[in-house]
């Protein structure tokens, strides 16, 4: 969790990701883990868990009320909040939680109501190369590859796979960087200098034994056509090839000392200049929000309201992709909805 990772120890003490597995198990729901720890529905569909909470709340007596946009809420003199509709139809309610995501609206609502705001900027997004050198290698994935991200006093690293784009960069390495420099990188206007280390972390020995190895055992075949090492994307290799200039018809027997450097370094020190974030609207969650300070993390009521409830996206939290921002958003929900719960009995 770049922001809010101390802050849930509490929360997730009382509801974590086990128990949410469980919950989402018992309502028909299976949830897998990947290796690096995010986890998925086995059917691979958000929509999977909307269905499920969907007849969740059914089956307890929930009334829904979609296309219903709330306009306003405000405190009622005699207590509880009164609820404006874009309709203009008014409700009157006890107690209130605000679990709007990322959207606006319920930024604007909670400040409204007396909460500050710690601004918000986009998160787990994908980086833009412009021009792009890496274009022809669209659909390109690389794992472990090892990230580095330099901007004006700071860096930030990230290992894992990254997916080359049209526009730039993307994967799971990738978001992860952007998740934790998402606030640097706003700073800074999204320039940034990239480090990519397309060997997994190799060190230049390990390499340099690599490239001794296919001159003796690869001595009569092309440079195109024997990589040093099976896991190499062709692609990339033909690419790193052209860059440094080097024949691909090459024999690795023919292979010079200064060309093999060149592209040792190429795969360890590949440089990349980066102009901005991948395509509009690509954002997968957004850093900001209400600052937990003003919330009870126990009961996830407010601490400058009394009766208003925050959970979710709305509050400075936000982690890296793979289940852990939903995580957050079911262990805050359930911790409201338990306070909710016991204060209307």
């Amino acid at each position: 969790y770049p922001r809010g990772g101390k802050a849930l120890r509490g929360p997730f003490s009382r509801f974590a990701a086990g128990d949410a597995v469980a919950w989402f198990d018992e309502h028909g729901l299976e949830l897998v883990e990947e290796p690096d720890g995010r986890m998925f529905p086995r059917a691979n569909r958000s929509t999977a868990v909307i269905q499920c909470l969907q007849r969740a709340a059914a089956a307890a007596g929930v009334e829904l009320r979609t296309s219903e946009a709330l306009q306003d809420a405000e405190r009622s003199a005699e207590g509880g909040f009164k609820l404006t509709l874009r309709s203009g139809r008014v409700l009157r309610a006890e107690r209130l939680l605000l679990a709007t995501g990322s959207h606006p609206s319920g930024r604007r609502l909670a400040q409204r109501l007396g909460h500050g705001l710690v601004p918000p900027v986009p998160s787990l997004f994908t980086l833009a190369f412009k021009p792009n050198p890496l274009v022809a290698l669209a659909g390109v994935v690389m794992d472990p590859v090892q990230l580095e991200l330099e901007l004006e006093g700071e860096r930030f690293r990230q290992q894992g796979p990254a997916l080359i784009t049209h526009w730039g960069l993307s994967g799971p390495a990738t978001l992860r960087l952007t998740a934790f420099a998402a606030r640097a990188l706003q700073q800074n206007g999204y320039r940034a200098q990239l480090q990519v280390d397309w060997s997994g972390g190799r060190s230049q020995p390990q390499l340099e034994q690599l490239f001794a190895d296919c001159r003796q055992d690869q001595a009569r075949r092309q440079l195109s056509n024997a990589r040093p090492w099976p896991q190499l994307s062709r692609r990339l290799w033909q690419h790193l090839l052209d860059q440094q200039g080097v024949e691909p018809d090459r024999r690795w027997a023919d292979l010079g000392k200064r060309q093999q450097q060149g592209l040792i370094e190429s795969l360890r020190r590949s440089r990349y200049a980066v102009a901005g974030r991948g395509p509009f609207g690509e954002e997968f969650v957004t850093a900001g929000g209400v600052p937990l300070g003003e919330v009870n993390l126990a009961t996830m009521e407010s601490r400058q309201v009394p009766g208003l409830y925050l959970a979710g996206e709305l509050l400075d939290v936000d982690g890296v992709t793979g289940g852990f921002n939903f995580q957050h958003c079911w262990s805050s929900g359930w911790l409201a909805g338990q306070a909710v719960a016991a204060a209307a009995l």
